[in-house]
């Protein structure tokens, strides 16, 4: 029977978290900037992937960039969410911030063909905040999750910029052979669109248009064009007690 280092899980869980809090303050970029780097060659050592050094190189280079990003996801929180009261909240204390910031920590490994860290990430900071953000996925600048909880983004998913998602919504893929595993299985999602909750989008040839408005509830199966508006409609019928309205 085969072994499988389980307890990397642990190592993994602790690493994210020094990556992510060195990311946004310098002294605790200094405290940990060793045992990242050792724990980042350990890690990969432990996943039988070479050439570990030259990876957290080309790794760390890519940090600045995403910081950059993360602080214009950041900026549109504020911008988008009236519960906010500043800027500093939204690095503290918004589970959807998070998720994103771990997301594009983890997309960065991915495009240098690491693949299980990634996943490993994203998975510690799905179990935190409840949204699942595949590391493939490929997602604009200003992205902004409301809530957030039951969010599924898929691996072949592409999002654009100024994209607002709410709770529950997955872009998700219709079911293929795993021969078909390299094609684009997951939705496209152009510029400027806002998903409302629990909207449901399938597909690799799905392209929802820019500035579109998908509202809650929905089942989605084929494309929208720009600047559209889909709802679910329903027939919701209010009637009196019969002994009268409660008041």
């Amino acid at each position: 029977m085969k072994s499988y280092n389980v307890c990397l899980k642990d190592t993994v869980k602790i690493f994210t978290k020094r990556l992510f809090y060195s990311l946004f303050n310098c002294e605790q970029e200094e405290v940990h900037g060793d045992y990242l780097e050792e724990t980042f060659l350990k890690i990969l050592t432990a996943l039988d992937i070479d050439s570990g050094g030259h990876i957290w190189k080309n790794f760390k280079e890519e940090l600045p960039e995403i910081r950059k990003k993360l602080d214009l996801d950041a900026i549109a929180f504020e911008k988008n969410d009236p519960a906010s009261h500043c800027i500093e909240e939204i690095y503290l204390a918004y589970p959807g911030f998070h998720a994103i910031s771990i997301y594009r920590l983890s997309h960065a490994l991915y495009k240098l063909n690491v693949h299980i860290l990634p996943r490993m990430m994203t998975e510690y900071i799905h179990g935190i905040t409840g949204i699942d953000i595949h590391p493939g996925a490929t997602i604009g600048e200003s992205f902004y999750i409301d809530h957030g909880t039951g969010i599924v983004i898929g691996e072949t998913s592409i999002i654009g910029n100024h994209v607002k998602i709410y709770q529950g919504v997955t872009l998700g893929g219709i079911s293929v052979s795993k021969s078909l595993a390299k094609t684009k299985r997951h939705p496209t999602i152009e510029d400027g669109v806002c998903i409302y909750a629990n909207a449901t989008i399938l597909g690799g040839d799905i392209v929802i248009g820019a500035n579109s408005i998908i509202g809650a509830n929905v089942w989605i199966t084929e494309s929208v064009p720009e600047e559209s508006l889909v709802t679910y409609q329903t027939e919701i019928k209010i009637r009196p007690k019969k002994n009268g309205i409660r008041k």
